[in-house]
């Protein structure tokens, strides 16, 4: 009668546990993982795992006793939705009828569970249901240009799988942006999703860090679950792999190919339920090439490739970026930007990519006392060669042909007073280029004149194109 009260009981936590993750107020994507918690807890399990599929790997761990993992099948309404329910217990553990008993019934509540998040999945599909707002406050993905719209795809037909993933990008490109978006699309959106800066990682630390520490309570060493075990049910993200030494590159190489793992002091690996995903800013087939990068642990975690674009090869989405930063920074009076303005910034490489195009707008939010930004707000290297083609002209008042003819002259010398190529660069005529040319740009208030009179009809005419330029002498 006890265990039967017992079971009632054990029960009784296990619906009501789903009875508060059914509450509005409450984020039902997180259902899952409450159940696996509430369930560890009734039972006394190590871990507890809800799968919506069934496995083709072994049930029982390397080396364990028949106690130690129990794997039940988690009835559906026909074989492709039946799922799996595996739990694990710490060696030695004397299991009875009470505990087979319990995780039979379990079994039954998870297939409900697994029944609300594949309705719920629907429901969002078909745009019955809106999405849950992001809750860790990362910026989407900017940006309409083709590179934009291929990395898209890429990503949708990546969330689709459960393959390790390799996104290789620049420095600043949102490679964990995109490792998030992975996530949130693919079936394990309901767990969690832990990064790692592997740069970061202490040698003499990594493996309690990545796999946690036995609890030992003999020797007072009290045990914590690393950032595998952290991940679990979710997506472990890998930044800078790249950075991780030969030593640590080795220590990862089983546990990346098998997801098997074993605690620091601990006594037996176990299978931990996660999807890796590694970015690096370096081309780990060159450090390969150089013996910085062991090829073993390269072959493991290629294959599935995600290239993100910087930011120099989708210029017209500089602005999109800029839109979107000045809005987020002050969305009550945004910012501005002026049309000189505008086209340094999108003429600019980069180099730092959306972070640094951030931190420049962050700067301009907080510096600027107007509501637009100039031409002159900007740093020297992102106005390049605008402030000497426009800032003079701007503060005169020059007309657009003083303008166009001081333009003119910065393209001559950039291309080293070659006027052949500065033809074909600019798209004009040789004689319109002359009639530029000789347009007196310091001197103001100067609207006609032989020189004026030569750039009209050298317009109109366009009797010599660009490619029938006259050698220079």
């Amino acid at each position: 009668m006890p265990r039967q009260r017992d079971r009632r009981q054990a029960l009784a936590k296990l619906m009501a546990t789903l009875a508060r993750s059914l509450d509005r107020r409450n984020d039902i994507s997180l259902m899952r993982g409450a159940f696996e918690d509430a369930l560890r807890r009734v039972v006394s399990a190590r871990t507890v795992r809800l799968r919506e599929t069934r496995h083709r790997w072994p049930l029982r761990l390397e080396g364990a006793t028949a106690a130690e993992s129990i794997s039940l099948e988690v009835p559906g309404a026909d074989p492709a939705t039946a799922g799996t329910l595996e739990a694990t217990f710490d060696p030695g553990c004397r299991l009875g009828e009470w505990d087979f008993q319990t995780l039979a019934v379990a079994a039954h509540v998870g297939a409900l569970v697994l029944e609300i998040e594949r309705s719920r999945l629907q429901l969002t599909r078909a745009g019955m249901l809106a999405p849950q707002r992001r809750r860790d406050g990362a910026a989407p993905l900017i940006g309409s240009t083709p590179a934009m719209q291929a990395l898209r795809s890429a990503i949708e037909r990546v969330a689709a799988t459960e393959f390790t993933t390799l996104l290789e990008g620049e420095s600043g490109v949102g490679k964990e942006l995109v490792a998030r978006q992975i996530h949130e699309l693919s079936r394990r959106r309901n767990g969690p999703f832990v990064a790692i800066n592997c740069a970061a990682l202490v040698e003499s630390l990594l493996e309690a860090e990545l796999f946690g520490i036995e609890d030992r309570t003999a020797t007072g060493v009290r045990g914590r679950r690393g950032k595998f075990e952290a991940a679990e049910g979710g997506t472990l993200f890998l930044d800078e792999v790249s950075d991780l030494s030969l030593s640590a590159q080795a220590k990862l190489l089983r546990t990346i190919q098998d997801l098997w793992i074993e605690r620091v002091g601990g006594i037996g690996p176990y299978r931990v339920n996660i999807r890796i995903i590694a970015a690096t800013n370096r081309s780990l087939a060159d450090l390969v090439e150089h013996r910085l990068f062991r090829p073993d642990l390269f072959y493991r975690l290629s294959g599935v490739d995600i290239r993100v674009p910087p930011l120099r090869e989708r210029r017209p989405d500089v602005l999109e970026l800029a839109r979107y930063f000045l809005a987020r920074h002050r969305p009550e009076h945004p910012l501005r930007v002026s049309a000189a303005a505008a086209d340094a910034l999108t003429s600019y490489s980069w180099p730092g990519n959306v972070r640094e195009l951030e931190r420049l707008l962050e700067r301009a939010v907080t510096l600027i006392d107007s509501d637009v930004i100039e031409l002159d707000d900007l740093p020297p290297a992102i106005r390049g060669d605008h402030a000497a083609a426009l800032d003079p002209s701007l503060r005169r008042n020059d007309t657009l042909r003083a303008w166009a003819s001081r333009y003119v002259r910065l393209i001559v010398d950039r291309c080293e007073g070659n006027k052949r190529e500065a033809c074909r660069v600019l798209g004009i005529s040789y004689h319109t280029l002359q009639a530029y040319l000789r347009f007196p740009i310091h001197e103001t208030g100067m609207e006609s004149g032989p020189d004026t009179a030569d750039v009209e009809e050298s317009e109109r005419s366009g009797s010599a194109s660009a490619t029938d330029v006259p050698q220079p002498a």
